[in-house]
């Protein structure tokens, strides 16, 4: 039997895209106050887990970025998928990879240091944008050009040679085996070919070198999203979900016992980084596609589709618009009526509804940033 797909756009995507987006343009704030006004242990314990470790582990905020770049992969199949099925030749689809690619490595750009803001010199050129465009742009090309034998051929090897690269390679003055910040073989090579400077000097988490292993988590996107896209009389939505969770919970195995050889490190994103992102992002799709595109539960997803559908302008317009100071011309003589712990707790739902009153005027009149 001949494979159909189906070509509808997935809600469930959409909406896990603007729940990703929300903690990052304010939502981690939440747990942060309540957090410092209440002392409650549970949301101290969730601010704890909207930070960063210092180095090696893993945490809550670090699912973020990986997340998106994992649904960009996600999304893959369903845009190049139905122009492959229609007969256009990859020659005619890698231009359009190739550009949006460089796109936000620019966007990128311009968020670190403005437009002709900053001395050549003290620009800094690695950004979350850029690792999104040529991760996701490679992840693309290796789809556009490969079946999917190769795809897994090629996850394995980025992952595997990640490894033996960064455990090997002898550092000057450190030698090998050396995944400490001053001591690793992703920032030394970074430190030779990256012009400007580096996020944290001697080090920049989104570097050249580890962007190599940020192409495997655009794959596990890819790969989920080609089992999303087989038509339902294939494979049914509930065996989707099934095998998702299934994959999720695999992956996260995998890097547990990784993790023993090569630590889960965002810094250096590291294969077992790769896997345990993987594995959490494969399981939040699982649960989102069987509540909205299973279950069909579908009124509370408005909130963040509308976040979802412009997520650049989501990551970007923070720094560009001050929302703070219209959610405090707007609300703060009225938060001063509440007692300070309310009022502080207040500020932050303030921001986040002013900012998402803005992306709503967005979609509303249908401005979306394409890339």
């Amino acid at each position: 039997m001949e494979e159909k797909s189906t070509s509808h756009r997935l809600l469930s995507l959409d909406t896990l895209r603007g729940f990703d987006m929300f903690w990052i343009s304010g939502g981690e704030e939440i747990f942060a106050v309540l957090a410092k006004v209440t002392g409650w242990s549970w949301a101290i314990f969730m601010a704890h887990q909207f930070s960063h470790p210092e180095w090696n582990g893993f945490r809550a905020y670090d699912l973020i970025f990986p997340t998106f770049l994992f649904m960009a992969g996600v999304s893959t199949p369903f845009s190049l998928g139905s122009r492959l099925d229609k007969g256009v030749p990859p020659s005619e689809l890698i231009r359009k990879v190739i550009q949006r690619g460089l796109i936000l490595v620019v966007l990128g750009v311009i968020y670190n240091n403005g437009i002709f803001h900053t001395e050549w010199h003290n620009m800094r050129y690695p950004s979350v944008l850029a690792r999104i465009g040529l991760a996701g742009m490679f992840a693309q090309i290796i789809y556009l050009y490969t079946g999917p034998k190769a795809r897994w051929i090629w996850f394995a090897s980025l992952l595997i040679g990640y490894y033996a690269f960064m455990v090997w390679f002898p550092v000057p003055g450190c030698g090998a085996g050396m995944l400490t910040i001053d001591c690793n073989p992703a920032s030394y090579i970074d430190k030779l070919l990256i012009p400007g400077r580096l996020h944290l000097k001697i080090h920049d988490p989104e570097g050249l070198v580890s962007t190599i292993p940020a192409i495997a988590t655009g794959l596990m996107g890819i790969f989920a999203g080609e089992l999303l896209r087989v038509n339902d009389e294939i494979i049914s939505r509930n065996n989707k979900v099934v095998y998702l969770f299934a994959a999720g919970i695999v992956s996260l195995l995998l890097c547990l016992v990784w993790d023993f050889f090569f630590p889960i490190n965002k810094n250096l994103w590291t294969s077992s980084f790769v896997l345990c992102a993987g594995g959490f992002s494969t399981l939040l799709l699982a649960l989102f596609y069987w509540i909205i595109d299973v279950m069909n539960y579908r009124k509370w997803t408005f909130f963040f589709v509308v976040i979802g559908m412009n997520s650049i302008v989501i990551y970007m317009i923070g720094d560009y618009i001050n929302f703070g100071y219209t959610a405090e011309a707007l609300f703060g003589g009225v938060l001063d009526f509440f007692p300070d712990a309310v009022a502080a707790v207040g500020e932050v739902i303030a921001f986040i509804m002013v900012q998402w009153a803005f992306m709503y005027l967005l979609y509303k009149n249908k401005l979306f940033l394409k890339v």
